[in-house]
């Protein structure tokens, strides 16, 4: 066995599993689930009537490279989200099965190992997927930590010097997964200043870039950011955007990565040893999904009610911000986050993530210690159920044990 697969550490859900294993919640309530941030508005019909229409592909090979078509239409999507000029849909866009293995397997393509002490940079609250990467590709990951006080910014600045020398690999989650907040300008500025002196890539996570809460002001992104800065060819860096929270289509396992030419052909060539193509009835829904924005305007509409009606009541409780963006309320515990989590089970019939499964301790702490995300997933009845348990729980915890 590949002894790199020691180096990695249970699954966040893995352990929620095993947090929760014989407790015994009310049998009066039904199981409100806010942990896991699957998507669950219902899928566009015009994306499940174009995979069904399409079952005549399946009697051929996919190409790894996808068709002409919807790289096409992926590409014109960029450039109209972000305002930038179309990428180049046959060198600077590359449809894949979701950003979760994109992501992963990027690093497996772009990492040498070889050299001494390759290090990956990421964030701290981070999705675990960046660490497995770079742990099962040899490198030592090195964390950036995310606080409360400095608005959940990450302080790129902190790293030393010595550290972005080996650094080949720099993961970004922008909006963040848990804490909502979007890269700004100047810290675009910041990492792509760091990675021309130092020689990385950043591969830019960007799968919530179209759950946000102002129409007029959509989340900056990378290669957005780039353009504005004037960088050409978006050198050095990469974005990994999905389907699954835009259109509501988890299962589809439908994205694209796109950016710098000279990064996507060698990650190319690495899928196509690596089988990933898509197939062609995922390609008919996801061409269909990219070339209509009703659906996704009527979800965002959905989750700003949502997060309307309930931050407030969160924040009343468990004090919290309300988010840029995705679906997360970030909520501080008045007890350790794991026992918190237990007993909201356990009392409420209500699961959610205790911040420190997706956080590590890193320089001196854990910046998800005492922290919950909830994820605002489920339909608007559902949501507001689990947040008036969790609500009545934490009233509980303030007031103390009864006399």
């Amino acid at each position: 066995m590949n002894p790199r697969l020691d180096l990695t550490r249970p699954y966040p859900f893995e352990r929620l599993r095993a947090l929760l294993a014989g407790a015994r919640p009310p049998g009066d309530r039904a199981h409100v689930n806010l942990s896991i941030g699957e998507p669950r508005h219902p899928t566009p019909k015009l994306v499940l009537d174009a995979l069904a229409a399409a079952g005549a592909g399946l009697a051929h090979y996919p190409m790894t490279i996808g068709p002409a078509p919807l790289r096409e239409a992926i590409a014109a999507w960029l450039a109209r989200r972000h305002a930038i000029p179309m990428p180049d849909p046959a060198t600077e866009v590359l449809p894949v099965l979701g950003s979760r293995e994109a992501l992963f397997a990027f690093a497996q393509a772009t990492l040498d190992a070889s050299r001494p002490g390759a290090t990956v940079v990421m964030p701290n609250p981070f999705y675990q997927i960046y660490e497995g990467a770079a742990l099962l590709a040899g490198a030592v990951p090195w964390l950036v930590n995310a606080d409360e006080r400095n608005g959940w910014r990450h302080d790129w600045s902190s790293v030393p010097a010595e550290v972005w020398q080996r650094t080949q690999l720099v993961y970004v989650c922008s909006p963040d997964n848990p804490t909502g907040r979007v890269v700004g300008l100047d810290e675009w500025k910041l990492l792509f200043d760091l990675a021309d002196r130092h020689g990385f890539a950043i591969a830019s996570d960007e799968c919530y870039s179209e759950v946000h809460f102002d129409e007029a002001h959509p989340p900056l992104g990378a290669l957005a950011a780039s353009a504005r800065l004037g960088r050409e060819k978006h050198r050095g860096v990469v974005v990994f955007g999905s389907l699954s929270k835009r259109s509501n289509a988890p299962g589809l396992r439908s994205g694209y990565v796109a950016g710098d030419a000279g990064l996507i052909a060698p990650f190319l060539r690495y899928r196509t040893y690596h089988g990933s193509a898509m197939s062609p009835a995922v390609v008919a829904a996801s061409l269909a999904a990219w070339n209509d924005e009703e659906h996704v305007r009527e979800n965002r509409r959905r989750y700003a009610a949502k997060f309307d009606a309930l931050t407030p009541r969160v924040a009343g409780a468990l004090p919290c911000d309300f988010p840029e963006a995705a679906f997360y309320l970030w909520a501080r515990t008045p007890i350790d986050d794991a026992e918190f989590a237990r007993r909201l089970y356990a009392e409420e019939n209500v699961t959610v993530l205790p911040g420190s499964y997706i956080a590590r301790d890193a320089h001196g702490h854990n910046p998800g210690r005492d922290r919950i995300r909830i994820a605002l997933v489920a339909d608007e009845a559902e949501c507001a159920e689990g947040v008036e348990r969790i609500v009545r729980f934490a009233s509980r915890l303030r007031a103390g044990p009864s006399p």
